[in-house]
């Protein structure tokens, strides 16, 4: 058994087929997954996907890559993630790779995001990219490990992964990890402790081998966890194991449904 930590089934790509999606997750043995907010504007979808299916949660956040959009404030993220189907706040972050100039904004939203988190008691989900010094300086300064939470779709360095891990935090790996060009991220996944490590496809987008270039979604996640395990030289049995075990402990509202 496995679970998705982290896709989008709101996407029109996934949302249309949201039928097929769960045939498919089901006949892989994908068992849950968590549809990740992007915008506040969409995230009814989000919610309404987990209200509508006992094995999909969401969270609630505003992607760093959305520029003026409607800003989330702290209390509106507090009194979203009141749901008992919001598990997590985000995603949020910095990503220097798809916007420059000033981005002191960005940089805020971020902040807001783990202040709503500290009070909520919620993790957060967190995209970082090209921008692991900021991250990581305002991850300290706000007290994130008050809050927890997982770096996801990791592609950064194995140190920055450990200076997370240090402060309470879950590294996920997505499809990229099966990329042959991908060498120093296969790094990471052959070195971090198992027991701090999640998996997921960040659907519709970044298919694992052997998909690569075609539309993404949650049943292909056990790709990467085979992925893992080969570099490991563990079984994939024991990478889900590991992996199902991290996301319910990591989101503690997602294994309070379960009961």
């Amino acid at each position: 058994m496995l679970v998705d930590s982290h896709c989008h089934l709101n996407f029109p790509e996934l949302a249309e087929n949201i039928h097929d999606v769960r045939q498919l997750m089901h006949d892989e043995k994908i068992t849950h997954a968590l549809c990740v907010s992007v915008t506040l504007d969409k995230f009814p979808e989000v919610l309404a996907l987990a209200e509508n299916h006992d094995n999909f949660f969401a969270s609630v956040g505003v992607h760093p890559d959305y520029e003026n959009i409607q800003e989330p404030t702290v209390e509106e993220l507090v009194k979203l993630a009141e749901h008992p189907k919001v598990v997590a706040i985000g995603e949020t972050g910095l990503d220097y790779f798809r916007l420059t100039g000033d981005l002191s904004w960005q940089r805020e939203r971020f902040r807001t995001h783990i202040r709503a988190a500290i009070i909520a008691g919620k993790p957060l989900i967190i995209h970082t990219r090209n921008a692991v010094e900021d991250t990581l300086k305002i991850m300290r300064e706000e007290g994130i490990e008050r809050a927890g939470g997982v770096l996801h779709c990791f592609t950064e360095s194995l140190d920055m992964a450990l200076a997370a891990i240090e402060m309470g935090f879950y590294i996920s790996f997505s499809g990229i990890v099966t990329f042959k060009n991908a060498k120093d991220l296969k790094e990471v996944a052959k070195q971090i402790p198992l027991s701090r490590m999640l998996v997921e496809t960040d659907s519709p987008y970044l298919a694992p081998v052997p998909f690569r270039g075609k539309t993404n979604q949650p049943a292909y996640v056990k790709h990467v966890a085979q992925e893992i395990a080969d570099l490991r030289g563990i079984s994939i049995e024991e990478v889900a194991e590991a992996t199902t075990a991290n996301f319910f402990k990591l989101f503690k509202q997602a294994a309070t449904s379960q009961q």
